[in-house]
């Protein structure tokens, strides 16, 4: 427990895409000092993990229900442990962190969240590609296929995709025919799809096909799970486009624009 709080206190730790030099070192040195770490070990690299001190205890949650994990990390919090729950990629994203800091907050436990590199990031970082070009696209979009938990009507991926912006699809894999389909009603088939699988892990695939091979190409590899789809044209920018920022005919504070 912290000296900073007197009751009990946990931290919601975000692992980022894999990596463990992607981690933050916020991130790595909350698992660094935790006594009790609760991780995701189906989504987790364990070279994560095993940064973890000598003697600390970890509890994988791969084969635990929600209501199974937050038990475990309010007995471990309340008996004055430094209990980390560590999340793949960053808990704000698809990481049921509203239901775990409102449990946790019923049990009178502080909690400290700590934010991770997400996958969408990983994946431009690793195409060496911006997803902001000017004149092309300048909005980024982070969402998913409905499949079983559904979304909102007004976020279906038809209303999404007719924005024509940077669309990164998480948890999507299963449902790629679909998606694509959908896709399709307002991006050409020719758009770029960056298709990631355990973006900066040792078995990393990474590829970019038409979004008309999107479908296949999930299928022919078989993926399923731990897949990033990024549907952009800002993929097959040109680089001919200039940001306005960093032109001599720009002035802001820091500079004086061209005469």
């Amino acid at each position: 427990m912290t000296a900073a709080a007197e009751r009990p206190f946990v931290q919601i730790v975000g692992a980022g895409p894999g990596a463990t030099d992607l981690l933050t070192l916020r991130a790595a040195r909350a698992i660094e000092a935790a006594e009790v770490l609760v991780w995701t070990d189906s989504l987790i690299n364990p070279q994560i993990a095993a940064l973890a001190r000598e003697g600390c205890q970890k509890i994988r949650t791969s084969t635990l229900t929600l209501e199974e994990v937050l038990a475990v990390v309010v007995e471990k919090a309340r008996a004055g442990l430094r209990v980390v729950r560590l999340h793949d990629g960053d808990p704000c994203l698809y990481g049921a962190l509203a239901e775990q800091i409102c449990r946790l907050a019923d049990a009178d436990i502080a909690v400290e969240v700590v934010p991770g590199l997400s996958a969408y990031q990983a994946t431009a970082s690793a195409l060496g590609q911006e997803l902001t070009i000017p004149g092309l696209v300048q909005t980024i979009v982070l969402s998913r296929a409905g499949g079983r938990t559904g979304v909102p009507e007004r976020e279906s991926l038809q209303r999404l995709a007719a924005l024509g912006a940077s669309l990164c699809l998480y948890l999507s894999a299963r449902h790629v025919e679909e998606v694509q389909q959908e896709l399709l009603l307002h991006y050409p088939p020719e758009t770029p799809v960056a298709i990631g699988y355990r973006v900066s892990w040792p078995d990393q695939w990474l590829s970019v096909v038409p979004l008309a091979a999107m479908a296949a190409t999930s299928r022919e590899r078989e993926l399923i799970r731990t897949t990033l789809y990024i549907v952009s044209p800002a993929l097959a920018a040109t680089g001919e486009t200039r940001s306005l920022l960093y032109s001599a005919s720009h002035n802001h504070l820091f500079r004086g624009g061209a005469d």
